[in-house]
């Protein structure tokens, strides 16, 4: 998401850049004699091994033909493809009302109904251990709201009851899908039929349960916490169930009065346009400055049991979490990949201390809770480490402000800041390859980097003004994903290579995109690429010449990228997961017709932008999830 609620927490700390690294070893001046391009070629080309261990078959991994880019209102995808609507913002859940086109829809039906803007996603075959692909279930997550479309009239008359109904459409569906006759459709009733909104009931797990951070005058046990909110990206554990993410939290809080310096290391500011706080006491963080605490976390769901409550596992560290990638150890240990999205700010791993039980489901209940949470530091020779954040080491003590590992963890930025972590260009979604294990992450775009007061370029952020972004991976000693160093290079520098401007052409094979964002292997190793460029920035300038956004597909062994889909007006494509059998794609329409200033559209005129997917006739956008099919029943994208 591209909220610019985001810098509002930027990273002051005084960390080292790689700047500086440079300069303490080999001269930057001389690894930018060559020039930018010079510089790209050498990170994306070393170390030598992470290229050509990827599609060692030899086999074309793309079979598709790319689609051109598109300003169109509608979904386009390559010829002999299919996408359709499955699941859009207001339809019922399971038995639930139905969505209403001029937006009278109560508090209490939208807590029963599809969320706003759709963003993670994960399919689960039914029943669960089975490896189906006709029959499972969708849990996606609903990041934020458009109030301009949430409500018919908009801001005016704000009250209780809208801001009720703002915290209905947060949090994330569990849906029952089910393919009958070669089409998707959403079951219904459905026993597994869920919605988990802002005031859903959740515990507190792990090392900070309790701990007097997390306690507020509502809860002094610190330990149940109503609601998740701005779920962005998403994950999934061995044993089946899902990872949502909190992302960005504070544009939810306010505080009027002395803001405090851990609050605004999260971005918690003087004033919200969200305006919960002005009939959601929890929100007002100067009165309650323990709540803000209990959001930025990974939390887990099951979605085979209905009745489960919702865990927010603190182990996994709090910040502006993306998304919760996994890789699994050769021990059964459990490691999962997360990122910051913000400027400037860093990409953590968890290893956890217990290894888990696929086949033992209640057995894992607690794996999530113990475990060593690391941070990554990326050196200017293409050799990286991973820091741990373990109270008590490399400064994490009281004297640094540190006096518990739950203190460590609730404040995970200045816990990163301490031990001089790298600050990235917008770490968002992470990726691991399923037969190398090389792990992937988009750098969205920073474009700060280089600006005055802000710290400059490096060996993993080579550009200024990095309005484009790039895709960097790494894989961990000896492929091991507990290992605490790891290579790394640029996978590809995203760009215009039509722009006269050399270094924002990037170094892209293929398609040209920008502002990669969401990122997901399929079982073959072929990589999805989703983008997000800001409707401010699209159709105009640096991305006059790229469209709409769009998901690409790239070869991790060549380089290749080729657009797969475009989607209509202001979206952002985010969101991917498919079947077992790679024949069904699902993905995430978000935002359509999003303005280009703010987040909220004209209640008067809904439609100016986009009318997707109902069309004139219904006037009013939705998100949605997309449901992808190829005319042959093949596997999607070979």
């Amino acid at each position: 998401m591209h909220d610019d609620r985001e810098d509002l927490g930027r990273n002051r700390s005084g960390n080292s850049t790689f700047d500086e690294v440079l300069r303490a070893g080999s001269s930057r001046r001389q690894v930018l004699a060559g020039g930018l391009g010079a510089l790209a070629a050498a990170l994306i080309e070393g170390p030598s091994s992470l290229g050509r261990a990827l599609g060692a078959s030899g086999a074309a991994l793309m079979g598709f033909t790319g689609v051109p880019v598109s300003e169109e209102d509608a979904v386009i995808v390559p010829r002999g493809y299919r996408a359709e609507v499955l699941y859009a913002w207001g339809d019922p859940v399971s038995n639930g009302p139905a969505w209403d086109p001029n937006a009278r829809n109560t508090a209490e039906e939208q807590a029963l109904q599809a969320g706003m803007h759709h963003d993670g996603l994960h399919y689960f075959p039914l029943p669960y251990g089975s490896n189906s692909s006709t029959s499972g279930l969708l849990a996606v997550n609903h990041e934020y709201v458009d109030n301009g479309l949430l409500f018919s009239d908009g801001f005016e008359g704000w009250s209780a009851e809208k801001v009720r109904k703002a915290q209905a459409a947060h949090g994330v569906s569990v849906i029952e899908v089910r393919n009958e006759g070669g089409r998707w459709r959403v079951v219904r009733p459905s026993r597994y039929g869920r919605r988990i909104t802002a005031f859903t009931p959740m515990r507190v797990s792990g090392p900070a349960a309790g701990h007097p951070l997390m306690q507020t005058a509502a809860d002094p046990t610190g330990a149940l916490v109503l609601g998740t909110l701005n779920n962005c990206a998403n994950g999934y554990t061995p044993w089946g169930t899902y990872l949502t993410c909190e992302e960005n939290f504070n544009g939810y809080f306010v505080n009027q009065g002395r803001v405090p310096a851990d609050q605004q290391r999260y971005g918690i500011a003087k004033e919200s346009d969200r305006r919960w706080s002005e009939f959601d006491a929890r929100f007002d963080a100067g009165r309650n400055p323990g709540e803000p605490n209990r959001f930025g976390w990974v939390v887990e769901i099951d979605p085979y049991d209905p009745a489960q409550t919702p865990a927010k596992r603190t182990a996994l560290g709090r910040f502006k979490h993306e998304g919760a990638a996994l890789s699994l150890a050769p021990d059964d240990r459990v490691v999962l990949y997360m990122a910051d999205d913000e400027r400037f700010e860093y990409i953590y791993k968890f290893v956890s201390r217990d290894p888990c039980d696929p086949g033992q489901r209640a057995a894992n209940s607690s794996v999530l809770d113990s475990g060593t949470l690391y941070v990554a530091s990326f050196g200017p020779d293409g050799a990286g480490q991973w820091l741990p954040l373990t109270y008590g080491e490399n400064g994490l003590t009281p004297e640094a402000g540190f006096r518990s590992q739950a203190e460590v963890l609730v404040k995970t930025r200045q816990a990163a800041d301490e031990v001089g972590a790298t600050k990235m260009d917008r770490p968002e979604w992470i990726a691991v390859h399923p037969l190398s294990k090389d792990v992937y992450v988009t750098l969205t775009n920073n474009s700060e980097r280089g600006t005055r007061g802000k710290p400059g370029t490096d060996a993993a952020n080579p550009r200024g003004a990095n309005v484009y972004g790039h895709i960097l991976r790494w894989r961990e000693a000896a492929s091991d994903p507990r290992s605490t160093t790891f290579s790394w290079n640029i996978f590809v520098l995203a760009g215009d290579p039509a722009q006269g401007d050399t270094t924002k052409r990037g170094s892209i094979k293929g398609d040209a995109f920008g502002s990669p964002d969401g990122l997901w292997f399929d079982a073959r190793g072929l990589l999805w690429i989703q983008t997000d460029v800001s409707a401010r920035s699209l159709y105009s300038g640096d991305f006059a010449r790229i469209g709409n956004n769009q998901m690409l597909a790239a070869d991790p062994a060549t380089g290749e990228t080729r657009r797969f889909l475009t989607g209509p007006r202001h979206c952002e494509v985010t969101g991917v997961h498919a079947t077992p059998d790679g024949r069904t794609l699902f993905v995430n329409i978000q935002h359509p017709g999003e303005p280009a200033t703010g987040d909220d559209n004209d209640p008067k005129n809904p439609g100016a932008n986009s009318v997707w997917p109902g069309g004139p006739e219904i006037g009013r956008p939705r998100s949605a999830t997309l449901v992808i099919t190829r005319d042959d029943g093949g596997v999607i994208g070979s």
